[in-house]
């Protein structure tokens, strides 16, 4: 289970923090459905072959400064 809880709008904030980093992906490999965080950590994980913990990490990271432009 994800130590966060995602809402639409703070995952838009995110998923742009996301695109600047991992220039590689696109906007759809990162579609979000509310209250399936789980599912959405697993899939960013595989792409960007990290594990789950620093997604985890990584999306804490992004909603506790969501004004910043950094991850």
């Amino acid at each position: 289970m994800a130590n966060f809880i995602l809402n639409e709008q703070n995952w838009e904030k995110v998923k742009i923090k996301f695109l600047r980093k991992y220039r590689d992906l696109a906007k759809e490999d990162l579609s979000f459905q509310s209250g399936k965080e789980d599912v959405l950590v697993q899939q960013l994980a595989q792409l960007v072959n990290r594990d789950k913990k620093y997604i985890e990490f990584t999306i804490q990271k992004a909603l506790a400064d969501s004004k910043g432009n950094r991850l």
